[in-house]
């Protein structure tokens, strides 16, 4: 990765860091081991729609304090208040999820974390100039995240990597958009219902400071909701300036390598998934040379 960066200092930058996220993100499958340490104890909140007794004006103080503790609607930048110190979980303890799922939870948001930190040291030592800076916040009704962010560097403007784990709802149409095509996520739930979910995921946009080094994305995630469905999602894709060919053919051949790996239909498949996802419709075109989705 360091020769890829030094040798091609103008021309393959954004490659270099596809290496990064694609070692960090991919390979590093043993960050999916059993999180180290959960810390103290948390208190275990418990996710609950409004009840009927509300409905009709008869709230009882049980049914107040559940109500409290209930997915927000809206989860906006007030939502959240900011920590000194990141508890080793955010996870709510204590959460059977979907069918005994909350291992799961636990074990993607310790790769995701191990990914974060692989990925800002290997931008660091490519940089060698500017430091990422960490932000850590909290919600009430758990979850919270953690911005690492990078900037004036001698490579990099700006970067950016994110790790976010989320209680919230969500209408059923949003659900429903955000699920590919045939797949009914809302099943179960009532017409108008929201449908209250989890979901943990690392993002990162990396812009170099030389227009000839491409801009690149990416964000995965893994979705639950409280119906027992759950999903791993996500994509990345490249924005260059100036096209290189031998930068895209890099660039997709790694992930083409990556997905052959595990099955020779994926790469054919998200690749076109990405090309239809990143898309401006009102200019009908792509947003840059596409990537994967899925």
């Amino acid at each position: 990765l360091t020769h890829i960066a030094h040798s091609y200092p103008t021309m393959k930058i954004g490659t270099a860091v596809l290496a990064v996220l694609s070692a960090a993100s991919v390979y590093g499958a043993e960050g999916f081991g059993v999180p180290r340490t959960f810390g103290a104890q948390r208190a275990a909140l418990t996710s609950v729609a409004m009840s009927t007794k509300e409905k009709e004006g008869t709230e009882t103080k049980d049914d107040a304090k559940k109500d409290k503790e209930a997915p927000p609607v809206n989860i906006g930048w007030d939502s959240h208040k900011a920590v000194d110190a990141v508890p080793d979980s955010l996870v709510r303890e204590g959460e059977s999820g979907p069918d005994g799922n909350y291992p799961m939870r636990a074990k993607f948001e310790q790769m995701c974390r191990e990914a974060q930190l692989k990925i800002t040291k290997a931008i660091e030592d490519i940089d060698g100039k500017a430091s990422f800076r960490e932000d850590a916040w909290v919600r009430d009704n758990g979850g919270g995240g953690m911005s690492r962010v990078l900037c004036d560097g001698n490579v990099f403007e700006k970067a950016g990597v994110n790790l976010s784990v989320v209680y919230g709802s969500m209408p059923q149409e949003a659900l429903q958009a955000a699920t590919e095509r045939g797949v009914d996520r809302a099943k179960g739930y009532k017409p108008g219902e929201r449908v209250p979910f989890f979901a943990c995921g690392l993002s990162s946009v990396m812009h170099p400071k030389n227009p000839h080094a491409p801009t690149m994305h990416f964000n995965y995630r893994y979705f639950e909701t409280d119906g027992g469905v759950w999903w791993f999602g996500g994509g990345t894709d490249i924005t260059p300036a100036y096209v290189n060919e031998e930068d895209m053919k890099q660039f997709h051949g790694t992930y083409k390598e990556v997905c052959d790996k595990h099955d020779p239909e994926f790469y054919p498949k998200f690749k076109e998934w990405a090309d239809r996802y990143f898309v401006i419709q009102h200019r009908n075109e792509t947003r840059g040379l596409g990537g994967i989705f899925f």
